[in-house]
This record gives C-alpha cells, structure tokens and sequence, in this order.
C-alpha cells in the first residue's frame, strides 16, 4: 500500500504496546487518502497559495475535519493531532490554518465543492458507491 509521505505508517496490534490515543481519527486521514479527497482538496486550494513551502492547505483541512470528528470545538484543539506526531506527522499550527481557512474565497469554495464530489482513488484502488435501499 502506498503511503501518504507527510504521515509515518502504522502497525495495528493487539497487546497494549505502543498505544496511542486517538488511533481513530488516524484511520479518518488514511480514507481521506484513499479516496482522493486529500489531493482534490490540495488541488482545490492550490490558487490560494502564495508560497511554495509550507503546509499543503489540502492537508490542513483534512486534518481540520479529523480533529472536529475526533471531537475539536475550536480551531487550537488542533494542537491534539500535532501533540501525536508518530501518528499524524507534521500537522499545520494554530496560525497556518487560520490563513488557510481565511484563503477560503468564493471562488476556493466552489472547487472545494467540486472537490467534495471527485471521486478519484489512488491508483490500483477501487471507491465504494453508496447503494440506496
């Protein structure tokens, strides 16, 4: 399995060894991934980036919805997820997604929507459809 170079790969064993808390959320940046829906963030932001160094604001907002799954009611709870770095890798700080949220424009948020509905894998991976019953 290819693996997202901004995160460190996990091992999931059995025998309390190496705990970690908040191994859930972890799993949520991992289907981020699958689906594609990290680069089509990264995509979508792109335009609103000034600098070529720092923190891809793709990863910035998956890892902004991953803190407020994992129960974060304000921006700086993100600090939990960067506090965790053997399981999350390099997150963004408090002020690198404040200006990423604030890059968010009218025209970032129609491709935020478009990027919401790509469905784009990575390669050799299949994405599941919703079935209606």
């Amino acid at each position: 399995m290819q693996r997202n170079a901004t995160r460190p790969n996990i091992e999931v064993t059995t025998g309390g060894k190496g705990v970690a808390a908040h191994a859930g959320a972890r799993l949520l940046c991992e289907l981020a991934d699958e689906l594609g829906l990290r680069q089509a963030l990264s995509d979508a932001m792109a335009p609103t980036k000034k600098r070529r160094r720092g923190h891809d604001r793709g990863q910035v907002l998956v890892d902004l919805a991953v803190a407020i799954a994992d129960g974060a009611t304000a921006i700086s709870d993100l600090q939990v997820l960067a506090d965790q770095p053997a399981l999350f890798g390099d997150v963004a700080s408090v002020p690198t997604t404040w200006r990423t949220l604030e890059a968010i424009d009218a025209a970032a948020q129609e491709r935020i929507a478009v990027a919401r509905h790509r469905r784009e894998p990575r390669p050799g991976r299949r994405v599941l459809t919703p079935v209606s019953m």
